[in-house]
């Protein structure tokens, strides 16, 4: 006989890194990308987080947001467009991303650094921002054991903001009015609770009215 209803132990929630890794996987799935390599998801997402930390990076040795200086400050400093950089992911491969530039070119980059190509394991700090229960100080640690670089937590408390804002509007966007065809997938992702055990994670796939697949939700 099966057990009770009440007698099931119930399932485990995922971590907030778990989660994460889930959402990538269904979206890349949805989109029909792969999540890793040159054309994958994980490079979409990549190519998102180092911008923005950079043009936090930017804003922290300015002093002030894009066209947001005080006209009583005493430097004269501002930003200066960018120019385009390619660096190189194992997991994400080749990421073309812009790097913030500024007049009087003292902004020396901490996030990806002048003439560095390669990165380090991208994905994990990718994964990191992405999910909402990391602190500042966890993040600020992954970034100094990634990059070997100091960040303070008010950047990365920034850089958080506006990463997880935009998976916030994702997550909250209205949905079309009608789907040709909802499917309901799962997704099996390995936890650690004393032993590692697979969990599913269940995702619903709208097919739209003119055959582009969304998901909308987990």
């Amino acid at each position: 006989m099966s057990p009770r209803k009440s007698d099931r132990k119930p399932a485990r929630e995922l971590s907030p890194e778990q989660a994460a890794a889930a959402a990538m996987v269904a979206e890349a799935k949805a989109r029909g990308l792969a999540l890793t390599g040159p054309d994958g998801l994980l490079k979409l997402f990549t190519k998102n987080v180092l911008e923005t930390a950079l043009n936090e990076e930017m804003t922290e040795h300015l002093g002030h947001e894009k066209n947001r200086a005080e006209p009583e400050r005493e430097s004269a400093n501002v930003r200066n467009g960018s120019r385009s950089k390619t660096v190189i992911s194992d997991a994400a491969g080749e990421v073309e991303i812009s790097v913030p530039r500024d007049r009087e070119s003292t902004f020396e980059p901490q996030i990806v650094k002048k003439r560095q190509r390669r990165l380090g394991d991208v994905d994990e700090i990718v994964l990191s921002l992405y999910a909402k229960g990391m602190t500042t100080g966890e993040i600020s640690a992954h970034f100094a054991e990634i990059y070997g670089v100091s960040v303070s937590k008010e950047t990365i408390s920034r850089i958080t903001d506006k990463v997880v804002a935009e998976m916030n509007d994702w997550a909250n966007r209205p949905l079309d009015a009608v789907y040709a065809a909802v499917f309901i997938d799962a997704i099996v992702v390995k936890v650690r609770d004393g032993q590692v055990a697979n969990r599913p994670v269940y995702a619903a796939i709208g097919v739209t009215v003119d055959g582009r697949k969304d998901v909308l939700g987990l």
